[in-house]
């Protein structure tokens, strides 16, 4: 997945009014601020009121369900080598997001946990640092996460004034 398939898919998801935060790898590109790494997909936290509109809106543009795990993820491929994976959030009234995992429980998206990033010129929603940090434990890290670990702890460092 290129930039021009992450943006088309931020315009899909904009043009149907469903609120998004990047995550994953291209979720570090924005924070970053450039493209770092090859991705596969592009891993979206999302309202989960915009849940139904969101995936209609990709089915639109070719987009088809291949692994179905809501509330968890429902993930989307459309030709070409794209996919989207959508992961649901839940706001209470305070504003803070729940996100259920596969167990039963859930991930806990706090006041901070999301922030705007700029890739190519184009402010992009996407979660903090801090919760890009949280989602890269708890299981074997890959390459690609040693990679981004290591550009978030840059960018954390960078922010606390470290060096």
């Amino acid at each position: 997945m290129d930039i021009a398939d992450l943006f088309a898919v931020l315009d899909i998801l904009e043009s149907a009014d469903a609120p998004y935060w990047v995550a994953g790898g291209w979720g570090v590109d924005v924070l970053v601020g450039r493209h770092t790494r090859p991705h596969r997909d592009v891993d979206l936290a999302l309202d989960a009121a915009s849940d139904n509109a969101a995936v209609g809106a990709l089915e639109a543009f070719g987009y088809r369900v291949e692994t179905e795990q809501r509330p968890t993820r429902v993930e989307l491929a459309a030709p070409g080598r794209r996919w989207v994976d959508l992961h649901p959030v839940v706001f209470d009234a305070e504003g803070v997001g729940r996100q259920a995992d596969l167990d039963g429980g859930f991930f806990l998206y706090p006041h901070g946990a999301f922030t705007v990033g700029t890739l190519q010129g184009r402010a992009v929603p996407c979660l903090s640092v801090s919760k890009q940090l949280d989602f890269r434990s708890g299981y074997p890290l890959r390459d690609v996460d040693h990679h981004d670990i290591t550009l978030l702890e840059s960018l954390n460092a960078h922010q606390s004034g470290g060096h």
